[in-house]
């Protein structure tokens, strides 16, 4: 065994001692263990973030910072961008179908539909103006899943049993679907956010820079940019009445 002279004693390096005196520690505490990261950890930090800084901002470097990671770590779970975004898409309907009306809702001959179609489209709309950009997310994505397909199969069998063919039903929720979406992505045009309107949006003002050559059109601008959960009522109530002249078979 190696002598130990003057910094030593019973083998114990003394200036260790006086450290441990000096400190109460063995050497640097042990780091804490970071959580795993999986695909769901990093789909609910990319939901939280798309709230701060918009789908623009959302980039995976953004949030591997996000997650104390480095940006290829991400993509073990994911192989880009756009997969994030079908993953995200997918969270967010899964919220939704917990929130929209069910079968039991109607009747089994298919009374209430209507009820029922328009309690969707409200049920997608919160979805949508949960998260900032909600509607862009959510525009063009492809679900990762197949549960959809539970809640879209149950849609459609209280559109046939009212009377709609299954081909006619299939167009009705293609048509209200597009509807919320297209409304939202305009909604969230002027406010990103509820309550907090982007910058030129202020209908005064419209009014008063295009009024003198276009009247109607400065008049316009109430109901093109205010009001929005009286105009998205107002719309469903024409979407439902069209759906039903157009292509309910008459009985």
């Amino acid at each position: 065994m190696r002598s130990c002279r003057k910094h030593c004693f019973n083998g114990v390096k003394l200036s260790s001692v006086d450290d441990e005196k000096k400190t109460g520690k063995r050497g640097k505490a042990a780091p804490a263990r970071r959580p795993p990261l999986d695909r769901a950890h990093v789909v609910d930090t990319a939901l939280r973030l798309l709230n701060e800084v918009g789908l623009e901002g959302l980039t995976l470097r953004r949030i591997a910072k996000e997650l104390d990671v480095q940006a290829p770590a991400l993509y073990w779970h994911f192989t880009g961008k756009q997969a994030l975004l079908d993953e995200m898409a997918t969270a967010m309907f899964r919220t939704v179908a917990a929130s929209a009306p069910s079968e039991e809702d109607v009747g089994a001959d298919g009374t209430g539909w209507q009820q029922r179609l328009t309690g969707m489209q409200r049920a997608l709309r919160r979805g949508l103006l949960a998260y900032r950009d909600g509607a862009k997310v959510f525009g063009g994505t492809r679900f990762t899943d197949f549960g959809h397909a539970a809640l879209q199969e149950s849609y459609l069998r209280t559109l046939v049993a009212a009377g709609f063919t299954p081909s006619a039903a299939a167009r009705a929720l293609s048509l209200a679907f597009a509807f919320t979406l297209g409304f939202v992505t305009e909604e969230q045009g002027v406010y990103p956010v509820p309550g907090e309107r982007r910058e030129g949006y202020d209908v005064a003002a419209r009014a008063e820079r295009i009024g003198a050559e276009h009247p109607l059109a400065a008049q316009a601008g109430g109901d093109l940019f205010l009001n929005y959960e009286e105009r998205f009522e107002e719309g469903l109530e024409v979407l439902v009445a069209g759906i039903e002249a157009k292509l309910l078979p008459k009985r």
